[in-house]
């Protein structure tokens, strides 16, 4: 057998998000009210369901929030560009529709996926930061986080917990 027959191929980062593929039971944790030093957090359960498009080089998932006082679904849009090895991420949802404009643009690193954008936030500019963190086929997380003072210092306000549905 030839060396170039058993070499795996260099990974781009186009499967960095081969983990969430799939139906998850999800578990939210949000914060009420966010940059305003509030510790008070909502808690509900939702679904989501995400495949990949364009042949990889993209994916999409819908996620559904079951609160007390009603139901929301988002949406994701993740796409890869092989040339800079950067994914941009894209957010909407069922009551605010698109919700930024900016991609969060970021990558993978050691299992853990950090993607940044400069957002609106009542009428300032502010840093938002996704985390994403897999620590088992079956499980995941997702983090948001907003900055006011460039990236020194960060809130975390929305927290979701994912569990694979078989």
């Amino acid at each position: 057998m030839s060396e170039s027959s058993t070499t795996q191929p260099e990974q781009d980062g186009r499967a960095d998000f081969d983990f969430f593929m799939g139906k998850w039971k999800v578990h939210h944790r949000m914060l009420r009210k966010r940059l305003k030093g509030s510790q008070e957090w909502e808690e509900c359960e939702g679904v989501a369901v995400a495949h990949k498009v364009l042949n990889g080089l993209g994916n999409v998932d819908e996620i559904t929030v079951e609160r007390p006082s009603g139901s929301t679904v988002g949406m994701t849009v993740r796409l890869f560009d092989p040339a800079s090895r950067l994914w941009s991420l894209y957010w909407a949802d069922s009551v605010h529709g698109w919700n930024y404009h900016t991609a969060q643009l970021g990558a993978f690193k050691d299992g853990r996926g950090e993607f940044y954008a400069c957002d609106p936030f009542e009428g300032k500019s502010i840093f938002s930061r996704y985390i994403w963190s897999s620590s088992s086929a079956t499980s995941c997380r997702w983090e948001q986080a907003f900055s006011e003072d460039a990236g020194k210092t960060w809130e975390s306000n929305w927290i979701m917990d994912f569990e694979r549905i078989s």
